[in-house]
């Protein structure tokens, strides 16, 4: 026994030895790679939950200074990745070249000289019906300001008024709304007042014209500071628009300000504790979430401030904020608008987008955003925007794919309306076509690796400076992405070829492909969050379930409201089409529309044209 108890130290140090020193640890010939051939799909099946604890309040502080330190390097962020499938990539063989950025070639497309051009479509759309003249509430969109002020009932100057006025309430009310985080009532009124003279001069720039907008706060937007959620950039005043903001005061319209945002656009919930921000609330709700990370345009739109906001979409963060407040959100194919001027997080997931009160509006505020810039380098080769077919009568002649196995993989209040949305669009004359979506397993793990290691390499010089001034969750999250390899990120991309290339083979076939917007309605907000924020890992991935695919592979995708929880909670479709085909997800969103028999008043709501 005492000869055992001297060996043991040296037994132990022997085997540290041979583990540091001696064995190989770069791999092993007993590693199993999962080949993958060119036209071979991996199994499928139904989406996978993700397991992390929600964390908050001092749980998430010692969460986050162990992530950081050699011991959750090492071991604990290792443990949770593979506990979550997030080193998937690893096991798998492709031989695909990778795809760094899902641009794709337009097709050639038929001569169709007879077609309606856009500002037709768009003058058919603001001369319908207003959905005003139904019983009940209705938003107040493009077509109810443009009513306004073309009869003379009120100019962009006494809206803009309103504005001010609201603005100045939902500041002081309990709970702040906290939509808008930066705003001036002089540039305001500078842009009103020019808008109000261009109407009384019968000589308006466009249907946008004295429209209020708003746009998140990650685009440069004279003369607000670009702080993008942080506390530590934009200290000093915008001098420089995006080229977005720069379009819409091209067309007219009137910036109300720079809106709320989830910080550096890392999360799915909107949760911005920091002193510059705070926690956006959910019109619908106060007490829950609005989505993210285009936070505050959603819950500015929802709560009436404005019938237009611009956000951006990496992983849902146009279309989750929408579904969540119950507006429309479009996320355009990857490079179809610019982002010049944005923040540039991730550069191969990010796309711009409206979220507007209406499919009508959201195609008007398209068919102006939409167009090639020399100054950002995807999108140069795009196809002309197009609004063709949008007002068709009907939806004969289109196949609308769903993958049932995937579109069931959420709560059942959530299925079950949308179940009765695609029945819906089938009564239109649309055909149903089941469809097999591959790989998505393998699509989502890839999709995180990709943004990730995106942002983690854009924010190297902010995570080594501004640490401390970071917001935890964010923290936490760049952390995590210090656990993925370049041979992560090569094999992930790997992987955009071969989802690419199953997308481009199943449309194909149908012209769409339809899901839930998101599996759940939107969380609720806690106390803790309000102080420190939260980090919940399994709800992030869960509500960016629906959203990841057109990320990864640029497609389009717009989500609109169909109905609501016994909660009173938005509920939202899904439309997803083929690169540069924003036009079809239109036609069949304008359709869409008409499934909610009625319109819920949010619990916060600004009349500004009352």
């Amino acid at each position: 026994m005492a000869l055992l108890l001297l060996l043991l130290p040296l037994l132990s140090a022997a085997a540290a030895v041979y583990l540091c020193c001696g064995r190989r640890h770069t791999g092993s010939a007993a590693a199993v790679l999962h080949r993958r051939g060119p036209r071979q799909a991996g199994p499928t099946g139904p989406p996978r939950d993700i397991w992390a604890p929600r964390l908050c309040g001092a749980g998430l502080r010692l969460f986050v200074h162990v992530a950081n330190t050699a011991f959750g390097q090492i071991c604990l962020l290792p443990f949770l990745m593979r506990m979550n499938n997030f080193s998937l990539m690893r096991s798998l063989d492709i031989h695909e070249d990778p795809t760094f950025i899902p641009e794709v070639a337009a097709g050639v497309t038929e001569d169709k000289s007879e077609a309606e051009s856009p500002s037709d479509v768009i003058k058919q759309l603001t001369d319908a019906r207003s959905d005003s003249a139904r019983n009940g509430f209705s938003f107040k969109g493009i077509k109810d300001y443009l009513e306004c002020y073309r009869s003379g009932k009120l100019t962009p100057t006494q809206v803009a008024k309103n504005i001010i006025a609201m603005l100045e309430d939902c500041d002081k009310s309990t709970p702040p709304l906290r939509a808008i985080v930066q705003w001036d009532q002089e540039q305001i009124m500078l842009m009103a007042e020019a808008s109000t003279t261009r109407y009384r001069n019968k000589c308006t720039l466009s249907c946008l014209d004295g429209i209020p907008v708003c746009l998140k706060e990650e685009f440069k937007v004279v003369p607000y500071h670009h702080r993008v959620g942080t506390v530590y950039l934009g200290t000093r005043p915008e001098t420089e628009d995006a080229t977005v903001a720069k379009k819409l005061r091209e067309a007219g319209a009137i910036i109300i300000g720079v809106s709320n945002m989830h910080e550096l656009g890392t999360g799915t919930t909107g949760c911005n504790p920091n002193r510059y921000h705070k926690i956006p609330r959910n019109p619908y709700n106060p007490n829950h979430f609005t989505g993210g990370s285009s936070s505050g345009s959603a819950a500015a739109v929802a709560a009436g401030l404005c019938p237009v906001a611009i956000g951006t979409d990496g992983g849902g963060s146009v279309r989750i904020p929408a579904s969540f407040c119950g507006v429309v959100g479009l996320k355009g194919t990857f490079g179809r608008i610019s982002c010049h001027g944005s923040l540039p997080l991730s550069y191969s997931t990010v796309s711009v987008g409206p979220i507007c009160t209406s499919v009508a509006d959201a195609a008007i505020v398209y068919s102006i955003l939409a167009e090639p810039d020399l100054l950002y380098p995807y999108g140069l080769k795009q196809p002309k925007a197009t609004l063709s077919d949008m007002c068709a009568p009907d939806l004969k002649g289109l196949k609308l794919g769903v993958d049932w196995t995937f579109f069931k993989a959420c709560d059942a209040e959530v299925l079950s309306a949308c179940e009765k949305a695609v029945k819906h669009l089938q009564s239109l004359g649309a055909s149903v076509v089941e469809v097999s979506l591959p790989e998505m397993e393998e699509a989502r793990v890839a999709h995180v690796i990709c943004i990730l290691s995106e942002m983690r390499d854009f924010l190297q010089p902010d995570f080594n400076k501004h640490f401390h001034e970071m917001n935890l969750e964010t923290r936490a999250s760049l952390a995590l992405a210090c656990q993925f390899t370049a041979l992560d990120y090569i094999k992930a991309n790997r992987q955009r070829t071969r989802s690419m290339r199953f997308l481009q083979e199943i449309f194909s076939t149908v012209n769409c492909i339809l899901t839930p917007a998101v599996p759940c309605t939107a969380p609720r907000i806690y106390e803790s969050d309000l102080l420190t924020g939260s980090s919940d890992m399994t709800s992030t991935v869960r509500c960016m379930r629906f959203m990841q695919l057109g990320n990864f592979t640029g497609i389009p995708g717009l989500v609109v409201p169909i109905g609501y929880s016994t909660a009173g909670l938005p509920i939202s479709l899904q439309v997803m089409a083929k690169w540069w085909d924003e036009a079809v997800l239109l036609r069949i969103g304008l359709k869409l529309e008409q499934f909610r028999d009625q319109t819920k008043k949010p619990s916060i709501y600004y009349d500004i044209l009352a």
